[in-house]
């Protein structure tokens, strides 16, 4: 859908001075912060691929040789903190800094954080730090760019759902390449150079984003800033006559759907745990003859293709905004580059050597690569063809996510109770890769643009804070299940700890499908 054809969302814009140029019929404004965000998540997930890696590493091999236990501990802690920090950053930008320089200071801080872990075989205290620094800074950004995206788009635009998906695309590009080249640098060349590599992207990111702060209009401003009339610009904030019962019932369906989150990342997130574990231990990644010569043309291919495709998205933007905002395009392109060089860089590699080792973060590249081959398939899907209410979105959701833990489960029947290690095909990891891809595509940028449809806006920081305090319960609870991953397999089977992963989702999409009509209902006539 073109510009001319959408009056609603041009109108929508206009009111709030937003640039009105367009990009594949979405505002240029999203692609900002489509770049701004995948940068965010070069850096964190670029870390997160290493971080039970390197600590469950041995020490001769530079690791800490921490236990699958503790790491798993740490794993929970940093992950749920990194998770509840954006509720208090929500309401900062809420209430005082407005959300464009609760981005701004956020990425700065993500970025000193990235460069202290990059010090961390000086002192294993600048590890520490560098965690802290990263939950700090993620607090401040992750709520407060969500919802700016929620506010290119009316309420009652068909375009909103698609409008997240693809952000969500910018969300898993920046995960792929960081889990990709961070992971592949930090397992191959050392630690240090992976936990420095994210930061630096970091640093592009805010970059960007700061040279292209006015073509958000309004949006993200100081709360109270003033505009002279002249400026025919309208904060759309400050508008809703909502009535209270309205604004509870709705509430109660974010809260409901917040609660089935919980259940989804409690599964999906094991991908960082104890799924990084089992690729470690348990998988056959060690390939040779033609086998390793399929493996290294099929991984120079998933490192070149999503290149090229956000390239292609960076190109189609510059069209649109370099005259206005060149060094926006400029300090994205320099990091193009970069990655470009890094990635070919990689490939070469691979393919002079003649036995292949995966490396354990490869398999978390997966769900990555497949949210961006499939996101725009989903929001055609949401858009054009078949648009069930979010309940049942979420339903299917966890649904899918079921299904991979029990391909997994399938998989790990081979595996002897208590075996330290076994050589289970990689197979069984991509089969659960994939089905979880499918479900996170019907759950987070589904989840993200409801908490934007159905919040109070003048809370809406708050709101997208409590969204994430949800995945901080997750990924806490994920990350205490997976310590128990040997205690388990020990006693019972991995396969018995799969099942019991993959139960719970189930049993939620069960009650949600049950009361979908009562909560679309609730949600009056928001679709």
């Amino acid at each position: 859908m073109n510009q001319e054809k959408d009056q609603e969302l041009v109108q929508h814009l206009a009111k709030q001075g937003v640039d009105d140029k367009m990009v594949m019929g979405h505002p240029a404004s999203l692609f900002v912060l489509f770049f701004t965000e995948m940068w965010e998540r070069f850096s964190y997930y670029g870390m997160r691929a290493l971080l039970t890696v390197f600590l469950i590493t041995e020490i001769s091999k530079q690791g800490w040789g921490w236990s699958n236990q503790d790491a798993m501990e740490l794993y929970a802690w940093y992950t749920g903190l990194v998770y509840l920090t954006p509720l208090i950053g929500g309401m900062i930008a809420d209430k005082l800094t407005g959300y464009r320089k609760a981005i701004l200071l956020g990425a700065l801080i993500m970025t000193l954080g990235h460069a202290s872990m990059a010090l961390e075989g000086t002192s294993q205290s600048f590890f520490y730090v560098g965690l802290v620094l990263m939950i700090l800074g993620n607090g401040l950004f992750k709520p407060n760019i969500s919802s700016m995206v929620g506010q290119l788009y009316p309420d009652t635009s068909a375009k909103k759902d698609a409008g997240y998906t693809i952000f969500y695309m910018g969300i898993n590009s920046g995960a792929f390449l960081g889990m990709l080249l961070c992971g592949y640098i930090g397992e191959k060349e050392g630690w240090h150079y992976g936990f420095g590599l994210a930061g630096v992207f970091m640093f592009f990111g805010m970059i960007q984003f700061y040279f292209a702060q006015k073509i958000f209009g309004v949006i993200g401003e100081k709360p109270g800033t003033v505009h002279s009339p002249e400026e025919h610009v309208h904060n759309i904030q400050e508008e809703d006559h909502t009535p209270k019962n309205v604004v509870r019932d709705r509430l109660v369906v974010v809260a409901v759907l917040m609660i089935a989150s919980i259940f989804f990342f409690f599964a999906f997130e094991q991908a960082g745990g104890s799924m990084t574990i089992f690729a470690k231990n348990y998988t056959q990644r060690v390939l040779d003859g033609d086998t390793g010569e399929i493996f290294k043309w099929v991984d120079a291919a998933l490192t070149i293709f999503p290149i090229l495709i956000v390239t292609y998205v960076l190109f189609k933007l510059s069209q649109q905004i370099f005259s206005k905002y060149p060094l926006t395009v400029i300090f994205t392109a320099i990091s193009f580059a970069i990655i470009w060089a890094l990635g070919i860089w990689k490939v070469n590699k691979e393919f002079s050597i003649e036995t292949t080792e995966v490396t354990v973060s490869w398999f978390q590249i997966l769900n990555s690569f497949f949210i961006i081959t499939l996101a725009s398939s989903f929001s055609k899907l949401w858009e054009k063809v078949w648009n069930p209410s979010g309940p049942v979105k979420f339903a299917f959701g966890l649904i899918l996510v079921a299904v991979g833990f029990l391909a997994l489960a399938y998989g790990s029947m081979s595996i002897p109770s208590g075996a330290q290690t076994a050589s289970v095909s990689m197979i069984w990891l991509i089969l659960a890769y994939f089905f979880h891809t499918t479900g996170e595509l019907c759950v987070s940028p589904v989840g993200l643009s409801y908490v934007s449809k159905l919040s109070p806006k003048k809370f809406a920081g708050l709101l997208f804070g409590l969204w994430f305090t949800a995945s901080a319960i997750a990924n806490f609870i994920a990350g205490m299940t997976g310590s128990f991953i040997d205690k388990i397999t020990e006693t019972y089977s991995m396969t018995i700890f799969f099942l019991i992963i993959a139960a719970l989702p189930i049993l939620v999409a069960i009650l949600l499908l049950i009361f979908n009509g009562k909560l679309k209902k609730m949600m009056h006539g928001i679709h």
